[in-house]
């Protein structure tokens, strides 16, 4: 090709179209990527800039999703404890239906349902993590959230123990063991005698019932009242049922012991004694000092929903923040790097009319080197 003489006004415009091809090339490539940086061979001051504001909102994306995953952390513990909260108001609804009545039976429900409240906030405390992670279940489960790319700024959350009511909120099953004991129910004057009928004494009429419950309520002997029922034989009568022990009248006193472990009399619904103990219900005082550990349960839940409350503020508004700083780090990239389309593309415009120009001249100046052919 060097053997080709070029005219100069040839050369000239050969220089200008090569010229010209080249920077259609960068403006098509512009606008091709949308970047007027697109390597450091282009700008390398400002390829570098933003390249290291891409990385540190890269970073600070990780750590918003870690922030994410926080926040419904917390959002379970909370409803955890709304939800156990509930239950320590349906669990002073039966303490307080206990302290109403004075049936120890009775109470003996009400202290079973307590203690199946108490067995179900220790499952609702276990239920209420989220991805494997339960701020209501104690040790291991410390939550620690990271605000900023170099560790500087951080929150620990330390998780609370409610998988065992009576270390977590300092409530114990009510006790239900029966106990033995001897109960004394007056029947008749003193100084009747065993053999004396019943309805002699005014004290019941035949068809009247009398029913004998264990400590889990159940009736175990129903005694049916005759005219020939006597004082010795409703003695006897009690003593049949299973939980209850020897049952004798006293005709000094006109008493009848009643023994048993949580053995209760009845007329109708009318109780007339119990022997024994059926459970810490029993106590007018065990039930009050159920109510004030309930009371200290619930300051302490509502306490942790505060705390948990205030953990969640501080983490919703770094992540709202963490947001926007990623938001203006990528703003800050793109106006180092961005290419303005209107201007590349008015640059590519006036790029192709300069070539169609170019082209032009080229061809009027190899005309004059095509007069030569006229001479043939």
């Amino acid at each position: 090709m060097s053997d080709i003489t070029l005219t100069n006004a040839v050369r000239a415009n050969l220089n200008t179209l090569t010229s010209t091809a080249k920077m259609m090339s960068d403006v098509q490539n512009k606008l091709a990527t949308g970047k007027k940086v697109n390597s450091a061979l282009d700008n390398p001051n400002s390829f570098f800039t933003a390249k290291g504001l891409e990385n540190r909102a890269s970073d600070l994306s990780t750590l918003l999703d870690d922030m994410g995953q926080g926040v419904q952390t917390l959002k379970a513990a909370d409803k955890g404890i709304s939800a156990i909260s509930d239950l320590v108001d349906a669990a002073k609804a039966k303490a307080n239906q206990a302290l109403q009545t004075s049936d120890k039976v009775q109470r003996s429900k009400y202290a079973q349902e307590y203690n199946d409240l108490l067995s179900q906030m220790e499952d609702l405390a276990k239920d209420s993590g989220y991805k494997g992670k339960n701020l209501l279940s104690g040790t291991g489960n410390d939550l620690s959230l990271t605000f900023n790319e170099d560790g500087s700024s951080s929150l620990s959350i330390s998780a609370v123990d409610y998988t065992n009511s009576s270390a977590g909120l300092g409530l114990s099953d009510i006790d239900r063991t029966a106990t033995s004991a001897t109960a004394q129910i007056e029947i008749a004057p003193d100084a009747t005698t065993a053999n004396t009928t019943l309805t002699s004494l005014g004290t019941y009429k035949a068809g009247d019932t009398l029913s004998v419950t264990n400590s889990d309520g159940e009736v175990e002997t129903t005694i049916t009242i005759t005219d020939s029922t006597t004082l010795s034989g409703l003695a006897t009568d009690i003593a049949s049922a299973p939980s209850a022990a020897a049952s004798t009248y006293d005709a000094a006193t006109g008493n009848i012991t009643l023994a048993g472990a949580g053995v209760q009399l009845n007329s109708g619904s009318e109780e007339l004694a119990t022997a024994g103990t059926i459970s810490a219900f029993d106590s007018d005082s065990n039930i009050e000092a159920a109510l004030s550990k309930l009371k200290s349960a619930q300051d302490t839940l509502r306490a942790q929903a505060s705390t948990f409350g205030t953990n969640l503020s501080i983490v919703e508004n770094r992540q709202d923040f963490t947001t926007d700083l990623i938001n203006t780090l990528q703003e800050g990239a793109g106006e180092l790097t961005l290419a303005d389309t209107n201007t590349e593309g008015a640059n590519l415009l006036a790029l192709q009319t300069q070539q169609q120009l170019a082209s032009t001249s080229l061809s009027m100046a190899s005309q004059a080197s095509q007069n030569v052919l006229r001479l043939f």
